[in-house]
C-alpha cells in the first residue's frame, strides 16, 4: 500500500492553505484530493469582490483569491487528485478514494486533514409548508447557475435569510434585470456583514423584513405566491402579519452546516453548536493523527480566516508527522458562557506551549461589551470590544504563559456594559 506523509480532504482555499502550512513547516510528500475538476472550491463561483483585503491587502475576486493559492500549489509541487471522491477514511488513516484514472484505491497517511467545507440547509431542513413547485433554490445553488452556467432562474424574487450569500445574491439578481422584492430574516438582526448589509441591499432600495419568515408557498407546478409573517420572540407567526407576494423565485439562505459524513463514520466526536469536529488548540479531532479547519470545522465570515486558521492546522498536523506535536495525554476542556454561541478550541492541553487563538460568536448584538477569559474560575483575560455581532465570529488570542499552572478547564464568557 502507498504511505503518503499528509492527505488533505478538499481542496477549496482552507485545503490549499493547509497544504501550504504542512509544507512550510518542512512536509515533503503532500496530497489534496478534490472531488471537483479544479481547486478553488466555492470561491470559483463567487465573482464578487472582497476577498483578500486581510491576508493580501487587495479587494479580489472569488476566483482571483483562489487562483493565488493554486499559483502556489503549483510553485511547492504539491501533488493533486482532481475529479476524485473520498470513498471512506478508516481508524489507521487508510484514505479510500475513487476516480476514472486510477479506478478505486487505498493509500495509508500519516496524518490526514478534513477541508471539506460545508453544505447549504434546505427548505427541507427548515419545513416551510406549502406547494412544492419548481422556482425553489438554496442561494448557493442560485449563484453556481448563475455566476458558473450562465443560468437566469427567476424574474421576481424573494430571499429567506439574511446569511452574506443571500445578501450577495439579491444584488447579483437585481444586477442582472431580476426584480428583488424583499429579504425576511426570522432574528430581529441580520446573519450577514454590515457591509453586504448596506452593498447588497441599501444601495438597491431592496426591503428587509427582520423577525418574519416564509409561512406558505403557493404554486403547484412553478412557484407563484409566497406568504411571509411577522414571528414574536418565541419565533412564532403572529396572526395578522401576513404580507403576500406574488413571485417566481424563492432563494434559501437558512445557514451553512459543516461537511463531516467522513468524520461521523469515524465517530469522531462533534460539537452540537458547531456541527463539526470537536478540536484541540492543535486542530486535532478525536481521533490520533486527524485535523479538521476551515469551514468544515465552523463556518467563518471571511475566506482569510478560513486561510489563517487552515494554514496554521497543516502546520500543526506537519509537525505530528514530524514527531515535533508533543501534545501530552491530559486535556482540559474549553466552555462558552451562557451568552456565547459557541468556542473553539473545545479543549486544550494542560501543559500546552503554544499560544492559542480562541475563536466565538455571541448570541446577541452588543453594542459595547467584554470578553472574559476564566482559568479554574480566575480571570486570566479581559478584552473590551464594541459592536459584537453574531454574524462576525470574535478572536481572543492566549499566550501559553497565561495558561500555565490549570488544572480544570477553561471558560469564556461576555459581558454587556
Amino acid at each position: 500500500m502507498i504511505i503518503r506523509d499528509m492527505i488533505i480532504i478538499g481542496g477549496g482555499c482552507a485545503g490549499m492553505a493547509a497544504a501550504l502550512g504542512a509544507k512550510e513547516a518542512g512536509l515533503k510528500d503532500i496530497v489534496i484530493i478534490e472531488r471537483d475538476k479544479d481547486l478553488g472550491g466555492i470561491l470559483q463561483q463567487c465573482i464578487h469582490n472582497g476577498f483578500g483585503l486581510q491576508i493580501f491587502r487587495e479587494e479580489l475576486s472569488g476566483p482571483s483569491y483562489a487562483e493565488r493559492y493554486k499559483e502556489q500549489i503549483k510553485e511547492h509541487g504539491i501533488a493533486v487528485l482532481l475529479n476524485t471522491t473520498v470513498v471512506s477514511v478508516s481508524s489507521d488513516c487508510v484514505v479510500t478514494y475513487v476516480n476514472a484514472q486510477e479506478g478505486y484505491m487505498q493509500v495509508k497517511a500519516k496524518a490526514i486533514v478534513f477541508a471539506c467545507g460545508c453544505y447549504e440547509r434546505s427548505r427541507g431542513a427548515i419545513s416551510i409548508p406549502g406547494d412544492r413547485g419548481k422556482g425553489i433554490y438554496t442561494a448557493g445553488s442560485a449563484q453556481r447557475y448563475l455566476n458558473m452556467d450562465n443560468v437566469r432562474i427567476g424574474n421576481r424574487v424573494f430571499i429567506l435569510g439574511s446569511g452574506d450569500i443571500g445578501l450577495i445574491m439579491a444584488r447579483r439578481m437585481t444586477l442582472e434585470g431580476a426584480k428583488v422584492l424583499g429579504v425576511a430574516e426570522l432574528l430581529p438582526y441580520s446573519n450577514g456583514l454590515k457591509r453586504n448589509i448596506v452593498q447588497c441591499l441599501e444601495d438597491f432600495d431592496i426591503p428587509l423584513y427582520l423577525s418574519h419568515t416564509v409561512t406558505n408557498i403557493r404554486g403547484k407546478d412553478t412557484l407563484e405566491q409566497i406568504t411571509i409573517m411577522q414571528v414574536d420572540e418565541k419565533k412564532q407567526p403572529i396572526p395578522g402579519s401576513e404580507k403576500v407576494f406574488d413571485v417566481d423565485t424563492l432563494l434559501l439562505s437558512v445557514g451553512l452546516i459543516p461537511e463531516t459524513q467522513l468524520e461521523r463514520d469515524l465517530h469522531i466526536v462533534l460539537d452540537p453548536r458547531t456541527k463539526g469536529a470537536c478540536v484541540d488548540e492543535y486542530y486535532q479531532t478525536s481521533m490520533p493523527h486527524m485535523f479538521a479547519c476551515g469551514n468544515a470545522l465552523h463556518v467563518h465570515d471571511l475566506a482569510d480566516f478560513v486561510c489563517v486558521e487552515a494554514r496554521r492546522c497543516g502546520s500543526y498536523a506537519a509537525q505530528d508527522v514530524l514527531g515535533k506535536l508533543h501534545a501530552g495525554v491530559e486535556m482540559l476542556r474549553m466552555e462558552a458562557g451562557e451568552d456565547i454561541a459557541y468556542v473553539l478550541p473545545q479543549h486544550i492541553h494542560a501543559k500546552s506551549n503554544c499560544d492559542i487563538e480562541i475563536c466565538y460568536r455571541v448570541k446577541q448584538p452588543l453594542a459595547l461589551g467584554e470578553i472574559e477569559l476564566y482559568g479554574d474560575g480566575r480571570l486570566i483575560k479581559r478584552i473590551k470590544k464594541q459592536h459584537l455581532l453574531p454574524a462576525e465570529m470574535g478572536k481572543c488570542r492566549v499566550e501559553a504563559n497565561e495558561l500555565a499552572g490549570l488544572c480544570e478547564g477553561l471558560k469564556l464568557k461576555v459581558r454587556e456594559f
